[in-house]
């Protein structure tokens, strides 16, 4: 499939009800979807019908009254695509008080085309989490690992991701590379409900352990496994880091992606 297609599918599938899956309340407000997730808030929608200017500023501005005055949540995000229209959105979010995030890219390839052999370094050793190991234990290595590389663990509880894992497992693995006992990169496959998609995120490896093929090799493994699971296209919002390796995999970049964060 060529790039068009691939745009085609993310945007009817993966937009609005895509992205609602485990939001703990949404209202509709067309033609957007304001959605809550804990304290964080998302704006979705799959076009904005034609509003600019005066019109787009009032969508924008009970935007943020809503989740403002109607929500506790700390902060929210208005996810931005580069191929929407109108092209000037980000003045007008920035305008009313947003944040613009760094741009990443959105990547999609078909499954198929990503589950291939990859050779990795003697005595490294591939897996879901929990496959003959304890889960909670492999999730806090993961993490533990994750926070390694970026100061971070990813969003996610290590606790909260184990439950959520062993509570729905044809949605929700973890995948990590062992050497010597020790995890040294990892990545979730995260199924997206009523779609023919699968998301890779969390993808991280050690310094010491890049440019081995490990990233690629966790990524083949997650594309076979999405097929066996029914799935049938891949994605990834990337970073300039992630993109060359997902790029190398199969994926394609179809569009990008800006957030803009509003703060309480």
């Amino acid at each position: 499939m060529d790039a068009g297609a691939l745009l085609e599918a993310y945007d009817s599938q993966l937009r609005e009800e895509g992205e609602l899956a485990h939001a703990q309340s949404t209202r509709r407000r067309p033609p957007v979807w304001w959605a809550r997730f804990g304290d964080r808030g998302l704006v979705t929608y799959r076009a904005l019908g034609g509003l600019e200017g005066a019109a787009l500023d009032a969508l924008i501005e009970e935007t943020v009254a809503h989740f403002r005055d109607e929500t506790e949540v700390v902060t929210f995000e208005w996810k931005t695509r580069g191929h929407d229209a109108p092209v000037d959105l980000g003045r007008h979010l920035t305008a009313h008080g947003l944040v613009a995030e760094p741009e990443e890219t959105v990547m999609v390839g078909e499954a198929a085309a990503l589950a291939v052999d990859v050779s990795v370094p003697a005595g490294v050793t591939l897996r879901r989490a929990g496959e003959g190991h304890d889960l909670l234990a492999d999730v806090r290595r993961c993490a533990a690992m994750q926070e390694a590389v970026f100061g971070r663990s990813g969003g996610l509880d290590a606790e909260d991701l184990a439950h959520q894992i062993a509570r729905d497992p044809a949605h929700l693995e973890l995948w990590l590379a062992e050497a010597d006992g020790r995890v040294v990169s990892a990545g979730r496959l995260d199924v997206v409900r009523g779609t023919r998609f699968a998301g890779l995120w969390g993808g991280a490896t050690l310094e010491e352990w890049r440019r081995r093929g490990l990233y690629r090799a966790l990524t083949a493994a997650r594309a076979r496994s999405a097929l066996a699971l029914g799935v049938a296209f891949l994605h990834s919002d990337c970073t300039p880091m992630s993109r060359p390796i997902l790029q190398r995999s199969g994926l394609v970049p179809v569009t990008t992606t800006t957030p803009y964060v509003w703060t309480r």
